[in-house]
């Protein structure tokens, strides 16, 4: 029986904005982080925030098809994003376009966090980069009063096969996390969180459940991932 996934992005830990600056893929003030595990995070400051932006790159041990398949399972957060209690996909109108709902656990006494977001996927056939972008859409779903909605961030997600038939995976983002958190404690998060969410997924992405997935290609545009 063929099993059809819509890619749904679901890996971020705080949500996106259009309000957010725009993070650069390439800039000259791009500090060097740390560097562990085939793992490369760089951290920058962003304009008129108090919080840095970070970029995280690496190469994934499964081919492009797999890691979407990862990306395509909303529970698959649950297992390598690192913080995420809960997640769910909403409003799905295609492949390329759609919501999800998840929560990130936060130390006591901070409120957990909870973000909606709207979520973008493109890509071509040819080169085979597939982009994800992740933007706030806060109205949603109704405010828990035992949360802190998160509004104003924002994430992009570059996957691109290598010739070896690995991934290379880039991963771009800033938030303002909401409430009342110092900068210098969200500013340690953005170097632990991506890299042990990335030491995850490479555990994630070899499980049986997401092998075998080939990408749906229709006149040229990645329509989705299935097996």
């Amino acid at each position: 029986m063929q099993l059809f996934f819509r890619i749904s992005f679901l890996i971020l830990f705080w949500a996106n904005s259009a309000l957010a600056a725009d993070i650069p893929l390439e800039a000259e003030d791009w500090t060097l982080a740390t560097e562990q595990d085939g793992i490369i995070l760089y951290t920058r400051p962003q304009p008129d925030s108090s919080y840095k932006a970070f970029k995280a790159v690496t190469v994934l041990d499964a081919p492009l098809n797999d890691v979407l398949a990862v990306m395509a399972d909303p529970q698959s957060c649950l297992a390598w994003v690192k913080g995420c209690i809960h997640v769910e996909g909403f409003d799905e109108r295609s492949f390329n376009d759609r919501y999800a709902y998840s929560v990130n656990d936060m130390p006591w006494p901070v409120k957990d966090r909870d973000y909606v977001i709207h979520i973008v996927t493109t890509a071509r056939e040819i080169p085979g980069t597939v982009v994800m972008h992740m933007t706030a859409a806060p109205e949603k779903r109704p405010v828990s009063a035992d949360l802190v909605r998160v509004t104003v961030t924002q994430t992009h997600y570059y996957f691109t096969p290598t010739e070896d038939g690995r991934t290379r995976m880039v991963w771009l983002q800033h938030a303002e996390p909401g409430g009342v958190l110092p900068a210098w404690l969200v500013n340690a998060l953005i170097v632990d969180i991506p890299v042990e969410s990335i030491r995850a997924l490479q555990k994630v992405v070899k499980q049986p459940r997401y092998q075998g997935y080939h990408l749906i290609y229709r006149d040229g545009e990645l329509v989705g991932v299935s097996r």
